[in-house]
C-alpha cells in the first residue's frame, strides 16, 4: 500500500471544513439580514442641518411617544426613488416618516421632493454622510423603526417595495405599533 503525505490531505479537508461552514451560514434565520447593533438602544443623534425650505429634523421628534420611521434616502438612489409611493402611503396612514438625505446635493434632493411629493415630516441633509456613519447605514435606502421612547426596533436595508415591505417590514411595523 502506498504511504499518502499528509500535504496531499490539506486542500480536500480545507473544501470540506469551507463546505460545512458555508451549509451552516446558508440555514441560519434571514441570512441576507444584517442586525443592526442599534436594535434595542436609543437612537443616535441626528445632525440637525435643515434641507432648505424643509422642516429641520431634530433629534426630539423621534422620542414623542408614538412609533416613527426614518428614513435614510437619496435623489440619486434608484431604489430610493421605487420605495417613495410606499413613503408617501406610510406617511398618509398616520405615521411619522422622517428623512435623511444622505450625500446629495440640496438642490437635487430638493428637486426630488417638489417633483415625486414629500413624504417626510421633516428632513435632515447629511450631505457628509456623518450621521449615516452614527447609524451604521450600510446603503441606501435604509428605513429603522423607533419606539416612541426613542428605541430603535428594527432596521430595514433596501426599498421598501413588493414583498421585501410585505413580507419583512410591515409585520415588523405592525408588532411595533401593537406594543406602543
Amino acid at each position: 500500500m502506498p504511504k499518502i503525505s499528509a500535504f496531499v490531505l490539506i486542500p480536500p479537508f480545507t473544501f470540506l471544513g469551507l463546505a460545512v461552514l458555508f451549509l451552516f451560514g446558508m440555514q441560519r434565520e434571514g441570512p441576507n439580514e444584517m442586525r443592526s447593533t442599534l436594535i434595542g438602544q436609543s437612537a443616535p443623534k441626528i445632525q440637525e442641518t435643515a434641507l432648505a425650505g424643509y422642516e429641520v429634523f431634530r433629534n426630539d421628534m423621534i422620542d414623542n411617544g408614538a412609533v416613527t420611521l426614518v428614513n435614510f434616502w437619496a435623489s440619486w438612489c434608484p431604489p430610493c426613488r421605487a420605495e417613495h409611493s410606499t413613503l408617501q402611503d406610510l406617511s398618509e396612514s398616520g405615521i411619522a416618516v422622517y428623512g435623511v438625505n444622505v450625500k446629495d446635493r440640496d438642490e437635487n434632493a430638493i428637486g426630488f421632493l417638489e417633483e415625486e411629493g414629500n413624504p417626510f415630516s421633516a428632513v435632515a441633509f447629511d450631505n457628509k454622510g456623518r450621521t449615516g456613519i452614527d447609524w451604521g447605514v450600510t446603503g441606501l435606502p435604509e428605513t429603522f423603526i423607533i419606539a416612541g421612547d426613542g428605541t430603535v426596533l428594527f432596521r430595514f436595508n433596501g426599498p421598501l417595495i413588493a414583498e421585501n415591505y410585505t413580507a419583512r417590514f410591515l409585520p415588523e411595523l405592525e408588532k411595533a405599533m401593537a406594543k406602543n
